[in-house]
């Protein structure tokens, strides 16, 4: 089969014989100096690379040229995102499940985890908990079940969310992270207003896919792999795109990750608006150790850099599976998301329960601990919601990074957001280092009269107003 990054058949623009040329290519030329040097020449001007020239990075052996590779993967990230850090917490539906994948927990076979689907008033105590700690951003999580969580409860479940407005508290973008559907149900999604769809391919490699998904509907590769396609062909522009590496050999899926991304640029004008980068965890009726291709902090930090370098546009996120020390080292060299103060149960916010997480968490820091973290670090957390509320989309919003407006659009607006989160929910020592924090950034703001604007809207913040935006 031929490799076609237009095709919309998953092994025409995810075609394994391209993938084993490039990892034979970049084998070759992974201590050819003067190519390694021009091809981070090329990603420092940030026009991104190709997957084979990012697969020669990856496995480029020379110390001062990687030393490089993560240079200027700071220096872009900076660049484009500047030192915000955009803030969500996942929130799950329902751990009723159809598949078999054999590295999930909600995997129907398994005996040992109880069952659970919120009711909708269950998804309000949730919904009221995650306000009060002073998220505003949601990522839906829900196993594949056709009673238990089909598209209309998932539907239901998010007009419950937009609907809930508790104290100064309201969850004003919801992403939605649900198995691979149809073109219809896409458009249902759309139209209910979610942010981004999110979809991880867990491993691009069609042989150990279809081993580690043995039965149910995830099993059929191709609709799984083309479902970001029917996503856009359902209206949702803004797609995230992911792997679990550990599940296979790291570098093909790395690959496979961003011929995906380039598919999509190719095919339907709009690459991923995000790329996550998860490693398989512990969890309950898991076994880690059967897994043979875990990847090492040292890899995977290189792993984030390259893909920085490869598509400079793309959000990167990063979840409470890492430990600190890891996000630490992570967000210098590419990740622009995290998630903080996170369950990963059902029903976990309310009343924690450790019986059925979906993985264990390594950062089990509050998101107050997180948000002082990661003020402390110079970095300024995020809880802004604009773009998706005021249309900014798809390529409208890659427009804006690419045009370098993010220090006069997003940059004011996460100040903004900030200020809201250290006059509603932080502690006392939190909300001390933000408003330094905020005071000294608001004069990085190049526009004068954007700036102008963002503090008079802090200051009214002081007095009660909220929820502003540009």
């Amino acid at each position: 089969m031929k490799y076609d990054v237009k095709s919309l058949k998953a092994e025409e623009f995810i075609n394994h014989e391209e993938i084993e040329e490039t990892l034979q290519y970049a084998a070759q030329h992974k201590e050819n100096g003067a190519l390694i040097d021009k091809l981070i020449d090329k990603a420092e001007k940030g026009g991104g690379l190709d997957h084979r020239e990012a697969a020669v990075l990856l496995e480029c052996t020379l110390p001062d040229r990687n030393a490089r590779i993560f240079k200027v993967a700071n220096e872009l990230k900076m660049r484009l995102y500047g030192n915000r850090i955009v803030m969500f917490a996942p929130l799950y539906l329902s751990n009723y499940c159809v598949n078999g994948c054999t590295y999930c927990p909600y995997h129907m076979g398994n005996k040992e985890i109880p069952r659970k689907k919120l009711s909708q008033d269950e998804i309000r105590r949730e919904v009221i908990a995650l306000q009060d700690m002073g998220h505003k951003r949601l990522a839906l999580e829900t196993g594949e079940h056709p009673v238990h969580s089909p598209i209309s409860y998932v539907l239901e479940s998010i007009d419950t969310i937009y609907g809930i407005k508790h104290k100064n508290g309201a969850i004003r973008r919801v992403n939605v992270n649900i198995a691979a559907t149809t073109v219809e149900n896409y458009r249902a999604l759309h139209e209910a207003k979610i942010g981004t769809y999110i979809l991880f391919q867990e491993t691009y490699h069609k042989g150990n896919y279809e081993a580690l998904h043995p039965t149910g509907p995830k099993s059929d590769y191709a609709y799984h792999t083309e479902a970001m396609d029917r996503a856009m062909q359902g209206g949702i522009d803004d797609v995230g795109i992911g792997v679990l590496f550990g599940l296979n050999l790291y570098r093909y899926d790395f690959v496979g990750l961003l011929m995906h991304a380039e598919h999509l640029e190719a095919a339907q004008g709009v690459g991923p608006h995000t790329i996550s980068v998860p490693r398989i965890r512990p969890a309950s009726g898991v076994e880690v150790d059967k897994f043979s291709n875990a990847v090492s902090d040292e890899i995977f930090e290189k792993i984030v850099a390259v893909i920085r370098l490869a598509v400079p546009y793309t959000g990167m996120i990063v979840s409470t599976r890492e430990s600190a020390e890891t996000r630490e080292k992570l967000l210098k060299i590419g990740i622009s998301q995290l998630s903080g103060g996170s369950r990963t149960s059902v029903g976990g916010y309310a009343e924690e329960d450790k019986e059925s997480v979906q993985f264990e968490i390594e950062d089990r820091r509050t998101l107050d601990e997180v948000v002082h973290w990661l003020m402390s670090l110079g970095y300024i957390p995020s809880f802004c919601t604009a773009c998706y509320r005021e249309n900014r989309t798809g390529d409208r919003f890659m427009q804006l990074v690419k045009a370098g407006q993010i220090a006069n659009c997003c940059q004011p607006n996460a100040l903004m957001t900030l200020q809201e989160y250290l006059e509603d929910y932080a502690f006392p020592e939190t909300r001390k280092i933000g408003e330094a924090l905020i005071q000294k950034e608001l004069l990085q703001i190049p526009n004068e009269k954007v700036r102008k604007i963002a503090e008079e809207n802090i200051a009214r913040m002081h007095t009660g107003s909220r929820d502003f935006r540009f």
